[in-house]
């Protein structure tokens, strides 16, 4: 991480800051603001991960899906799903520059997931982001966010991207 700049840094965790704040409150219009027009979004297990297997939880692999997972969350699942309460606990692993205003990044995280009709506690899923940001004039965005899960079972249904 010494080749980028501290402020490059804070920008970087400010993004992630954004985008975990607007999964624990489920502000679904803030967590695709986090992406630009290019983004995506890839929810998928390490094994899969490690063989190069597309087959993940939630593959989003551009703007418009992003969009679709938004009106799905929002509108689609609002009355028929089981709802339930995250906290992100993420850390800051690397940083490191590529070209043009770009850059990859990797967070540890956790998060653990409390039911509305309970006050039990437990952990979702815990693993890695693997993400490209851009860092435009104006701008801090994911182009490419993965959450890689370190496990293939997870404790129960997942309703919104981790």
């Amino acid at each position: 991480m010494s080749t980028v700049s501290s402020e490059i840094i804070s920008q970087i965790e400010q993004l992630n800051r954004e985008y975990i704040s607007a999964l624990d409150s489920l502000d679904m219009t803030a967590w695709l603001n986090c992406f630009n027009k290019k983004g995506q979004y890839n929810f998928i297990s390490e094994e899969n991960h490690r063989r190069n297997l597309p087959i993940a939880f939630m593959l989003d692999d551009c703007y418009k899906r992003l969009q679709d997972r938004v009106t799905q969350v929002v509108d689609i699942q609002a009355d028929s799903t089981e709802h339930y309460q995250t906290r992100h606990f993420t850390q800051l692993m690397s940083v490191e520059a590529l070209d043009n205003g770009q850059y990859q990044a990797e967070f540890n995280y956790s998060i653990y997931y409390t039911r509305r009709d309970s006050n039990q506690t437990q952990i979702l899923c815990v693993g890695r982001y693997m993400d490209v940001i851009e860092i435009a004039e104006n701008a801090v965005n994911f182009i490419k966010r993965k959450a890689v899960t370190d496990t293939n079972v997870l404790p129960r249904y997942i309703a919104y991207p981790v």
